[in-house]
């Protein structure tokens, strides 16, 4: 363990850094510039080593695995998208830097085990960046986002072993959404690559049809089944609604963010105007307070 320490302590990121992009052709940055920012990544390196050493580190950070770091990945990657949205530059910064500590986390982890370091993860996407784009590294013309695309695909499946009919076919891709996306995110791309490959109503009253006949299934499991069924059906309507969103060009996600967002500001408004606690009011109360809210926001 201390030798895999002292390891990552010693490590120099400039070398990872003129291997990788050896030969490449880019807008490079002033050298002071880039000494900066690798002595600023060096430290973070450090900083984490250090809190992961077994005499010295810290006790919560020793007992961490990659399986229980992998919530606050997801945790912190959704806070960068939320400080992104709020244009707070602050903000940005904190959160980028919290999603990278746990890039770097994880490194230190598995360098620990032998496994991989930082280097390994570095010199892997920038390898892939350089093949999967040959027409700025290479001599690959190209004269449209589409041949870009399609020059991704072919590169990816060759990676991977596979033709690119193998890795057009739907299923893989539609199974890969549903392990690896959050479950409103997964279906709403499963609901486009799927009517693109031409499952789909052919108009929006068929959506419509299927989302009614989805909700008295739901009512029916409600008022006859176990949670298995009930949990099975609100799924499929839940999937209905997805499928409505497409139709009308609407987010899911972004309307769902949109309602709790409201429905906090209303509730704010509600303990804003209590001269008790709200736990306390009846439901009958709580319904006049919850209308004053929505009148006093406009």
């Amino acid at each position: 363990m201390q030798n895999f320490t002292r390891t990552v302590l010693e490590y120099q990121p400039l070398e990872v850094c003129s291997y990788c992009f050896s030969g490449i052709s880019m807008h490079p940055q002033s050298d002071d510039s880039s000494a900066s920012i690798l002595a600023a990544v060096q430290q973070l390196v450090n900083v984490v080593a250090q809190l992961r050493s077994p005499t010295e580190g810290c006790p919560w950070d020793l007992a961490q695995t990659p399986q229980t770091l992998t919530p606050y990945v997801i945790e912190e990657a959704y806070e960068v998208v939320d400080a992104i949205q709020s244009g707070d530059q602050g903000a940005i910064v904190e959160e980028l830097g919290d999603l990278l500590l746990q890039v770097v986390l994880q490194a230190q982890i598995a360098s620990e085990q032998a496994d991989f370091s930082l280097q390994h993860v570095a010199e892997a996407i920038t390898q892939k960046l350089i093949r999967r784009h040959p027409h700025v590294f290479g001599t690959v013309q190209v004269g449209s986002v589409d041949e870009v695309r399609q020059n991704w695909e072919q590169i990816k499946a060759s990676e991977k072993g596979e033709t690119v009919a193998d890795a057009q076919r739907l299923v893989p891709k539609l199974s890969r959404y549903a392990r690896t996306l959050p479950p409103l995110m997964a279906a709403t791309k499963i609901s486009h690559k799927a009517a693109i490959a031409g499952f789909d109503w052919d108009d929006i009253e068929g959506v419509w049809a299927k989302f009614q006949e989805e909700l008295a299934e739901f009512r029916e499991a409600i008022d006859h089944e176990d949670q298995a069924h009930q949990e099975a059906e609100l799924g499929d309507l839940l999937m209905t609604v997805v499928q409505l969103a497409r139709w009308y060009h609407l987010d899911p996600s972004a309307a769902l963010q949109g309602s709790q967002k409201k429905f906090i500001r209303r509730l704010a408004e509600v303990e804003a105007i209590s001269d008790r606690p709200i736990s306390s009011y009846t439901s009958d109360e709580l319904g006049a307070l919850w209308q004053q809210a929505k009148k006093n926001l406009g």
